[in-house]
C-alpha cells in the first residue's frame, strides 16, 4: 500500500527554467566571450553556427545539418522545403505544441490529425494510414517527451504511398529507434534549442537531412532564399530570415559537448525511478517500444484504469505540495480544440487555408480520436532533469507513492 504521509520535508528540485537545472557554465561563458570579441555576430560571416551544424550532423550521422532561430522555424522550413500547394494536407498529431502546427497553416496547407496510442501519446503507422488521402503531402511524426514513435513503420508507410516523413524531435535529442537516431530516419528531422529542452540557447532550432536537394532548400529557407555562395545569387522564392545568431551558436557549441552525458544521465535516473515505482499498481510507467531508447525530456506516467477519472489532477495537486510541479493531462485538450482551429482564425476574415479543406480533414469530433482523449485523460507529465541527484529521484518516488495513497480511488 502506498504511504499516506510525507516522510521528509518538501524540497526544491532543479528546474530547467533557471541555473539550478541547466548545464550552462564556464564553457558557454567562454564561447560567448569569444563571439563578442570577434565582433561578428551574424552567422553569414561567423564560425560558431557553421561549427554547430557540422558537429551536429556528425553526431547524428547525417549528411547535412542547419541551425535556425527556433524549433518552430525548423518545422516551418521543413514543411516549406516540401513545397506544398495551397490545400495540401499534412498529417500530424493532436498532442503537440502550436509551434508545430502554425507552420503548416502559414504554408497554406491543412493539418490533418491522426489519433495516438494512449500508452505513449504518439501517432502510429495504423492511425496515420487512416488519414492518408490523395491530397496528403507529408507526414509529421512526433517523438513526444523523448519517446520514439514507431518511426520505421511510419516511414515505410510513407514510402509505399510516396509521402515524405518529417520527424519532430524537439523533445527527443539522441533518442534511438532500431539503432538509428531519430531525426535521421525520415526525410527531415527538426530539433529545438528552447529554454526547457535537453540543451538550450534560449531559443533556437536545428534541422537534419540526408537529401542533397532538400538540404539546398533548407539552407535557402533559413536565408530569405538568398543564394549565399552562388555565382549569381538572387532571392529565388518566398522565404524568411530564420538565421541563428553567432551568440546563440556559440552557446550551442558548448552545450553540444555535454549532450551525450545529459541524455545518458536522464536515462539512468529515469530507469531508477521506473524501478522504484514498479510495484505501484495504480500508475503505469513510461511505455517504450522494443528497440527504442527514450531520451526523457519529461518522465510521463499514466494512471491505471483502476483510478477514477480525476485522479491524475488530484495527484498533481498533492505533488505540488511537495514542490514537484507536474502537468496533469499535459496540454489539457487536443490541439484542434484550440480557437485557431475551432474558429479558423488565420489571415483576416478569409478562413484561409481552411476554406480549401475537405470536410473530413477538419472534422474535429472527439469520437474520431478515442486514443487522444484517453491519453490526455490519464497522462501526468513529471518534470525531469539531468541535474537531479539520486536523492531527488527517491524523493519523487516517495512523493508519488504518498500522493497515490492519499487520494480516493475505485475499481474500474
Amino acid at each position: 500500500m502506498a504511504t499516506t504521509l510525507p516522510l521528509t520535508p518538501a524540497r526544491t528540485l532543479p528546474s530547467d527554467q533557471d541555473a539550478s537545472g541547466r548545464t550552462l557554465g564556464e564553457a558557454e561563458i567562454a564561447a560567448v566571450s569569444a563571439a563578442l570579441r570577434s565582433g561578428v555576430l551574424t552567422s553569414t560571416k561567423g564560425t560558431f553556427v557553421s561549427q554547430l551544424e557540422s558537429r551536429f550532423a556528425a553526431m547524428l550521422g547525417a549528411r547535412y545539418a542547419f541551425a535556425c532561430s527556433s524549433g518552430t522555424a525548423a518545422i516551418h522550413c521543413a514543411i516549406a522545403a516540401l513545397d506544398p500547394d495551397p490545400g495540401d494536407e499534412i498529417i500530424t498529431t493532436p498532442i503537440t505544441d502550436m509551434g508545430a502546427l502554425a507552420p503548416i497553416l502559414y504554408q497554406g496547407a491543412i493539418p490533418v490529425f491522426a489519433d495516438v496510442d494512449p500508452a505513449t501519446c504518439n501517432v502510429t503507422a495504423a492511425t496515420v494510414a487512416e488519414r492518408i488521402t490523395e491530397r496528403t503531402k507529408a507526414i509529421v511524426a512526433t517523438h513526444l517527451f523523448g519517446n520514439p514513435c514507431e518511426i520505421d513503420e511510419i516511414v515505410a508507410l510513407g514510402a509505399r504511398t510516396g509521402i515524405p516523413v518529417i520527424e519532430d524531435c524537439a523533445q527527443a535529442f539522441l533518442a534511438v529507434y532500431n539503432r538509428k537516431f531519430v531525426g535521421t530516419i525520415g526525410r527531415i528531422g527538426c530539433f529545438s534549442l528552447q529554454q526547457g529542452k535537453h540543451i538550450t540557447t534560449g531559443e533556437g532550432g536545428l534541422l537534419v537531412t540526408n537529401d542533397q536537394e532538400l538540404a539546398r532548400r533548407l539552407f535557402l529557407l533559413i536565408n530569405k532564399a538568398w543564394g549565399y555562395g552562388d555565382a549569381r545569387p538572387d532571392h529565388y522564392f518566398l522565404a524568411l530570415n530564420y538565421r541563428l545568431s553567432e551568440l546563440c551558436g556559440s552557446v550551442a557549441c558548448a552545450q553540444l559537448d555535454k549532450l551525450p552525458a545529459i541524455v545518458a544521465r536522464r536515462r539512468m535516473l529515469a530507469d531508477a525511478l521506473t524501478q522504484k515505482l514498479r510495484d505501484l499498481t495504480e500508475i503505469v510507467t513510461p511505455v517504450v517500444a522494443r528497440g527504442a531508447q527514450h531520451s526523457y525530456w519529461k518522465y510521463c506516467i499514466r494512471t491505471a484504469e483502476s483510478m477514477h477519472a480525476d485522479a491524475v489532477v488530484e495527484i498533481a495537486k498533492l505533488l505540488k505540495e511537495r514542490g514537484i510541479v507536474s502537468a496533469p493531462r499535459y496540454i489539457q485538450k487536443p490541439a484542434f480544440m484550440c480557437e485557431i482551429f475551432q474558429q479558423q482564425r488565420t489571415f483576416g476574415s478569409s478562413g484561409y487555408p481552411f476554406n480549401l479543406a475537405r470536410a473530413d480533414a477538419v472534422d474535429y469530433r472527439l469520437a474520431r480520436y478515442p486514443g487522444t482523449v484517453s491519453a490526455l485523460e490519464r497522462v501526468l507529465v513529471v518534470p525531469w532533469n539531468d541535474r537531479y541527484s539520486e536523492d531527488d529521484v527517491d524523493y519523487i518516488a516517495d512523493s508519488l507513492r504518498w500522493a497515490v495513497g492519499s487520494i480516493s480511488w475505485r475499481s474500474a
